[in-house]
């Protein structure tokens, strides 16, 4: 596989970072320093912080410099509502396709997400719980719901990073058992009121009541997604750790 461009690189670190909530909402993300950080001129980093920000996930401040979005509650309740209908959209043309195969695919997510629980490692956690919902929107076989979907999945990582409160990781992965549950018994109802449901409880554990952790540097944190676009063997960062031990919760899709 040839390796991603230098573009595609710092913009694939920066999604990363940000959506596993290693990059906390409000960073400031200096085009100077990102620069200096992949290697190259100011230009592609413009051009990635707008790709960034055409997704929601940056914001362009004053004097052109960027920041980690910092979405309104007001905000948050607007995207949750579009997530709402699509992923009932997605789990109604999932529940009418299913195969054996597609029940497969979700249970090994689900496992994963229990090894990431057991072993402690909230960005893996994080990383897991969109990857199941993006799957199912895969799953649909629509393109647009996909790629809709898979923004509006990220934009709620954001969200959550700032305003979700401390919860049991166990609810989030019995609830996309659920979900499984209701898909293999072939009833397109059951599946989208099990998703209504879990959209529900994910929104209910939006709050500001949590006490952000202080970030890590900006350059640490890149450094360590930065290996891991580019096929380093992965193993969690320790600050990564360490930000979700401060947090003392795992934020769930």
């Amino acid at each position: 596989m040839d390796s991603p461009s230098t573009a595609e690189k710092a913009y694939e670190t920066l999604r990363r970072a940000i959506i596993e909530q290693a990059i906390a909402p409000g960073t400031r993300l200096p085009e100077d320093e990102l620069a200096a950080q992949f290697g190259v001129s100011r230009t592609p980093i413009r051009a990635v912080l707008a790709r960034l920000q055409s997704e929601g996930l940056v914001r362009a401040g004053p004097r052109r410099t960027a920041t980690v979005a910092e979405p309104s509650l007001s905000e948050a309740r607007k995207v949750f509502a579009v997530r709402r209908a699509l992923e009932r959209e997605a789990v109604r043309l999932v529940a009418e396709r299913w195969t054996s195969a597609h029940g497969r695919r979700l249970e090994g997510i689900v496992k994963e997400e229990e090894h990431a629980r057991k072993a402690g490692d909230g960005r893996a956690s994080i990383r897991l719980a969109g990857d199941f919902h993006l799957a199912l929107a895969e799953m649909a076989d629509n393109f647009l719901l996909e790629r809709y979907l898979g923004e509006t999945v990220s934009r709620c990582s954001v969200i959550l990073a700032l305003h979700a409160r401390p919860h049991s990781e166990d609810c989030a992965i019995s609830e996309h058992r659920h979900i499984i549950e209701t898909l293999r018994s072939g009833a397109p109802e059951a599946a989208m009121e099990a998703m209504d449901r879990h959209i529900d409880a994910i929104v209910q554990r939006a709050s500001l009541d949590a006490e952000p952790a202080p970030p890590p540097a900006l350059s640490e944190v890149l450094s360590l997604y930065s290996a891991q676009v580019e096929g380093t063997p992965a193993s969690r960062p320790a600050v990564g750790r360490k930000a979700g031990k401060a947090r003392g919760v795992v934020r769930r899709r």
